[in-house]
């Protein structure tokens, strides 16, 4: 999820054991294309190793679509997410890829179009209950906007890939509840952050489930490892700005890739 605002208002599990659930080595061992759709979760943003070539697509070498393609060797790989992207953008920018032959497409959308970046902003710089309405009406608009917007695109995806597997992969919670905290926001704003954060991952996984996609759930392997967590895997605000709230190299490696490594098998 892009940052954008609050730049301007601030002016899991080995690789190796990840690449075992998968059953190859990736030598020589091509499988059926691979198409990488979304936003920045799954651009890999906040995690370094950012490829030029993407601009602001923010792209990189450490997202677990590269990971995976590079292990498991698919006969094809585009990788289309970028930064920002909302449900429109990927309608209207990264469909180009998908063909009848492709065999497995991977996504994250939906963060941007409820408007989290703002959510943090806020959250940042207000008090408890301007941040709690700031994300109640983010969770309004998950519950009563966004499903039709992930129908289009599911519809799309499918229209395009009539025969692949398609994994849509929802997003972390923000915070560790209970304890200290240095990052600070206080229980009460991370209690409604990761509450919207848990909202909208329940609307996105019933309507993959709705048009018989796999969704890949990575709260449980975040678990201990959100922001105020010992060993945390997402940044908290940082610099550069852009990558804050994104999951680290970690948290692409460890979290995202064997979530998405058993579920796409």
């Amino acid at each position: 999820m892009r940052i954008t605002r609050l730049v301007a208002t601030l002016s899991a599990l080995p690789l190796i054991a990840a690449l075992s659930l998968w059953g190859t080595s990736g030598a020589g061992a091509a499988g059926p294309g691979y198409v990488a759709l979304g936003d920045s979760y799954s651009a890999g943003v906040g995690a370094g190793g950012t490829i030029a070539a993407s601009g602001e697509c923010r792209r990189s070498t450490r997202a677990y679509p590269e990971l995976w393609a590079a292990a498991a060797a698919p006969a094809s790989f585009a990788f289309t997410a970028c930064d920002g992207a909302t449900t429109v953008d990927v309608l209207n920018g990264q469909l180009g890829s998908l063909r009848s032959a492709t065999g497995l497409v991977s996504i994250t959308v939906g963060g941007d179009d409820a408007g989290f970046a703002q959510v943090m902003a806020t959250c940042a710089l207000s008090a408890d209950l301007l941040c709690v309405q700031r994300v109640d009406r983010a969770r309004g608009f998950v519950r009563d906007s966004l499903p039709g917007l992930l129908d289009t695109v599911y519809s799309a995806i499918r229209a395009r890939a009539p025969h692949a597997r398609v994994v849509v992969l929802g997003y972390p919670r923000f915070y560790q509840r209970g304890g200290g905290c240095l990052a600070g926001l206080g229980e009460a704003k991370r209690t409604a952050i990761d509450a919207g954060i848990d909202q909208l991952d329940s609307v996105i996984a019933d309507r993959a489930a709705a048009h018989g996609f796999a969704f890949g759930d990575v709260r449980g392997v975040f678990a201990a490892h959100e922001i105020c967590g010992q060993d945390p895997w997402l940044h908290s605000v940082t610099l550069p700005v852009g990558d804050s709230y994104h999951p680290t190299a970690a948290g692409q490696s460890h979290g995202y890739l064997p979530v998405f490594t058993a579920v796409a098998g």
